[in-house]
Parts: C-alpha cells; structure tokens; sequence
C-alpha cells in the first residue's frame, strides 16, 4: 500500500470510530480531510493533538459507517485508534 492510500486509510478509519451513522446524507457530510492530523497518533501512537481532536469531534457522525467497511475495519479496531479517540474526550460508538 502507498503512503498517500495508508494516509487516506488511516483518516478514514479515524471517523469510524466515533459515532452512530444513518443513511447517505451522513456519507455526504464526511471530510477525511480533518483527520489527517490524527495520522501520528493512529499510526504511530504519538499523542493526539487540539487540531487532531478538533477532527475527530467534527466528523463523529461518520465514524460507524466507516467502521462497517471491510477496509477499514482493521484501523477503527486498532487500540491506537481506539486510544486516540478516547483522549480527545469521545465515547466510541455500538455500532449497530
């Protein structure tokens, strides 16, 4: 896997961790984009930042429909991911 597809992999599976999605409108309103910031501490374990944080509060309602991703799913259930998610201040979801 390249850098640049690790990266927008990892952002993704930032904003599934967070929250209960519903239908395509949930979809429509997700900016992996805010959670590059997050790549450090998903990947690496490095602490999460404000900015980082920031992302992850902004795009909770993504983070389930990510989550069901067979591609995904290995990052949202990585204790990194889970660890950041949990220090910026946010409950991780029941997915349904």
């Amino acid at each position: 896997m390249t850098m640049t597809k690790k990266v927008a992999a990892v952002m993704l599976v930032v904003v599934m961790l967070a929250a209960d999605g519903g239908g395509l409108e949930v979809w429509a309103a997700c900016d992996v984009g805010q959670l590059a910031p997050c790549m450090g501490a998903i990947t690496g374990g490095t602490p999460a930042t404000a900015v980082c944080c920031s992302g992850l509060r902004a795009q909770q309602g993504c983070l389930c429909q990510f989550a069901k991703d067979p591609r995904y799913a290995s990052y949202v259930n990585s204790p990194n991911a889970r660890r950041t998610v949990v220090s910026c201040g946010i409950s991780i979801p029941s997915c349904h």
